[in-house]
């Protein structure tokens, strides 16, 4: 159940008198956000303000407070996600918290509903230019598909070999949103985008030889691209990513339930 929904039954649970208005107040108090120790404070609000819950940042936290933060999260949001978790920092949380998964490409922790499916139209393409940029989009990929989205994916389709990526136009054309994710020179987004009419969003990866600049030329060919409608994120961030290519569709769907009133 999304946080909006939990919501209203709330208010209609009020309203019919199935609960009293102190028990009420007692669900409600920590909506807006709630305190964890002294170290965090989390945003139970922002899923009604952005249509996405929070997701944890896991580089720089302890294990004690990223799983007392998932603890915090679990029961308020259907999805509990903390990125760029190490192997070893995983074992541990999963060993305070045994439901959680474990995504290693992605790097990513999460707590998740079994009967977890995607709650948006529309299909989210996610290619790379290499092998070596895997971990980026399948930190997008994961970030997506736990955020309610179709996802396909498309790996190992650079410049270098064009005729690969070529060969895959039909599956390319499936997607309503493009996630292209490349290191070395970056100019995967731009050949993409000479062929595509959906909006592109461009990674750029820290892979490369050292005049990569640990991804900087990769994002510099991108915000440079000749080609139109690509958006480009951050140097690695796929999670960023995933985000806005999951605001893109979801923004579809809002203008479609808008044209379908009477």
């Amino acid at each position: 159940m999304t946080q909006p929904e939990a919501l209203r039954q709330l208010l209609e649970a009020i309203a019919q008198g199935q609960i009293s208005p102190q028990s009420a107040f007692e669900k409600l108090k920590y909506l807006e956000f709630e305190p964890v120790d002294e170290f965090a404070k989390v945003d139970h609000h922002r899923s009604l303000r952005t249509g996405f819950p929070e997701v944890i940042w896991g580089p720089g936290k302890t294990v004690e407070q990223i799983v007392a933060i998932m603890r915090a999260m679990r029961d308020r949001t259907p999805v509990v996600m903390a990125t760029r978790i190490e192997p070893d920092v995983a074992q541990h949380i999963r060993a305070a918290l045994p439901a959680a998964l474990y995504f290693e490409a992605a790097k990513i922790c999460a707590l998740v509903p079994m009967n977890l499916q995607p709650q948006h139209p529309g299909i989210m393409g996610i290619l790379t230019a290499g092998t070596a940029d895997l971990p980026v989009a399948e930190e997008a990929a994961i970030t997506a598909e736990l955020s309610g989205f179709n996802v396909l994916r498309l790996w190992d389709v650079g410049v270098a070999g064009i005729h690969r990526l070529l060969r895959h136009r039909d599956v390319v054309a499936q997607a309503d949103v493009l996630i292209v994710v490349a290191g070395m020179e970056g100019a995967l987004p731009s050949v993409v985008a000479g062929f595509s009419d959906v909006p592109i969003v461009a990674v750029p990866t820290s892979v490369g030889y050292g005049a990569n600049f640990g991804g900087v030329s990769a994002l510099l060919t991108m915000l440079n691209s000749c080609a139109t409608g690509i958006g480009v994120v951050n140097i690695d961030n796929g999670f960023g990513a995933a985000m806005l290519a999951g605001q893109i569709l979801r923004t579809a769907q809002r203008l479609q339930a808008k044209s379908d009133r009477p």
